[in-house]
C-alpha cells in the first residue's frame, strides 16, 4: 500500500481538446479529477455539444473555478454566473460560456470522466 499519490495536471492521463479549450483527465486512486481550460468565445454547445452529441450538456458537474468567469444557462431558463473561488454543483440539461475577455479554468472532482466525450 502506498502512503501517498501525488499527480499533476502537466501530466495527465488523458487530454480532451476541441476548439478554444481542453479538458485534462488524472486519475488518482479511485477519483477521476478534471481541469477545464477555456479562451474567451469558448461556448458548451458550440464546441462540446457535437462531440458530446446533444443539445445540452448532461454531464453533473461538482466543481471550483480558478480563474475566469462561466456563465450557465439551465434548460429551464435559469441562469447564473460562476467567479474564482465558486464551488459549484451543477445539474445535467445545462449551456454555458466563457464571460469576458479572460481566460476561465475550473477544477472537476464529479463527472469528470464523463465530460466531452
Amino acid at each position: 500500500m502506498k502512503d501517498a499519490i501525488i499527480r499533476r495536471f502537466d501530466r495527465p492521463d488523458e487530454t480532451r481538446s476541441f476548439e478554444k479549450g481542453r479538458f485534462d483527465l488524472v486519475k488518482i486512486g479511485d477519483l477521476a479529477v478534471g481541469r477545464a481550460s477555456y479562451e474567451p468565445g469558448w461556448k458548451w454547445s458550440t464546441h462540446v455539444g457535437p462531440i458530446a452529441g446533444t443539445k445540452s450538456c448532461q454531464v453533473e458537474h461538482v466543481g471550483l473555478v480558478v480563474s475566469g468567469r462561466c456563465r450557465v444557462v439551465m434548460d429551464d431558463g435559469k441562469a447564473f454566473s460562476l467567479g474564482p473561488g465558486d464551488l459549484f454543483h451543477i445539474a445535467p440539461g445545462h449551456d454555458s460560456w466563457v464571460e469576458g475577455t479572460e481566460p476561465y479554468v475550473s477544477l472537476h472532482f464529479l463527472g469528470a470522466d464523463r465530460y466531452a466525450r
